[in-house]
């Protein structure tokens, strides 16, 4: 009877996850079809369709649409909302990461200062050093920001005794005022006719997005979310306790360290090519929980996808609300995370 009763509740948990799944995918491919349609020159949904499977089959259908709206539709809007999708998912997946090896509910990769420094590296490549690298140039410079502001993170938390989740996240806001205080004075220095330039990192934007350079962060955003759920299993442990870590044979530091190293890579490269966008490492973890449970094998690739829907209705609303001009995404992703964060504390202390 016991067995039995397991089984059922196995197949019961596996039918919930996969009615989930299901509709997740649904969910994003009505996303990422409205995020194509509408926008300063709208395009109905037959067209978009129409306009994507001619690309991939160019015998399949005879256009009946204008060479404008094919541009608007395949040169502008898709890698717009492909790229907002990769930022979305690499950002929740991060964010969900981070809260796993800190056992913080408020980590994410903007409070902790990563973002701050990886639009420091790319400020530092467009205005200061140029593109001596290549197209490489920007999002290794944000990488190394990213990545350094990481370090002096986990430095002054050491050197604070910053060990407790309120005081990593108190010291992880103090580093990003130092970062983008830094940032200011390379702005100040820098060309005054290109400094308008790095607005878009400072604000966030998905504008520049360009077929050419997708495959950046798709590759990079593969190959680290991969690494993360295949140590799922490991960032459940750590999410119990270090001790309790230590003793199933995880190395506890060089683990923590590598979810970091990880987490700034990715963080880096999505704000080399999107400029800082807030919130969405802090949120979509706390609602994938509350979808598929604490579950990390779950809990990731929910918020993969939940952050990708999210990161394109947040687009949809920048370039609706003020139409024919594009808000920066990162005041939209601001004033939803900010409103979400201030019910999560209050949350947090009706428990």
């Amino acid at each position: 009877m016991g067995e039995t009763t397991q089984i059922g509740a196995r197949t019961r948990r596996f039918s919930r996850t996969a009615i989930f799944i299901f509709g997740v995918l649904i969910a994003l491919v009505v996303s990422l079809s409205v995020a194509i349609s509408v926008g300063a020159v709208p395009v109905p949904l037959g067209t978009v369709w129409g306009v994507l499977l001619n690309r991939i089959s160019p015998d399949l259908i005879d256009p009946s649409w204008s060479r404008g709206r094919e541009a608007i539709v395949w040169d502008i809007r898709f890698p717009r909302a492909l790229l907002a999708m990769m930022v979305g998912a690499g950002l929740a997946v991060v964010g969900a990461s981070l809260q796993a090896v800190t056992r913080n509910p408020l980590a994410d990769p903007h409070l902790l200062g990563i973002s701050s420094g990886g639009a420091f590296g790319a400020i530092l490549a467009l205005l200061h050093t140029g593109l001596i690298l290549g197209l490489l140039t920007v999002p290794l410079f944000a990488f190394a920001g990213a990545l350094g502001a990481t370090v002096i993170v986990l430095g002054v938390s050491r050197i604070a005794d910053a060990t407790s989740a309120d005081r990593l996240v108190l010291a992880g806001v103090a580093v990003s005022f130092i970062i983008m205080s830094g940032a200011n004075v390379l702005i100040f220095l820098g060309d005054p006719k290109a400094s308008h330039t790095v607005v878009f990192w400072m604000l966030g934007g998905l504008g520049l997005a360009q077929w050419g350079q997708l495959l950046y962060p798709l590759t990079i955003l593969l190959i680290c979310s991969g690494w993360l759920f295949m140590r799922a299993g490991d960032l459940n442990a750590m999410t119990v306790g270090d001790e309790t870590a230590a003793t199933l044979g995880i190395p506890v530091s060089g683990f923590r360290l590598a979810v970091f190293v990880v987490g700034a890579l990715v963080t880096g490269v999505m704000v080399a090519f999107s400029g800082i966008i807030g919130f969405v490492g802090l949120m979509v973890p706390h609602v994938a929980r509350m979808l598929v449970g604490g579950d990390n094998r779950r809990v990731l690739p929910a918020s993969a996808l939940i952050g990708a829907i999210f990161l394109l209705w947040a687009d949809i609303a920048a370039r609706t609300v003020m139409a024919p001009e594009d808000m920066p995404i990162g005041v939209v992703t601001g004033l939803v995370g900010g409103a979400f964060f201030v019910w999560l504390l209050r949350r947090k202390k009706s428990v």
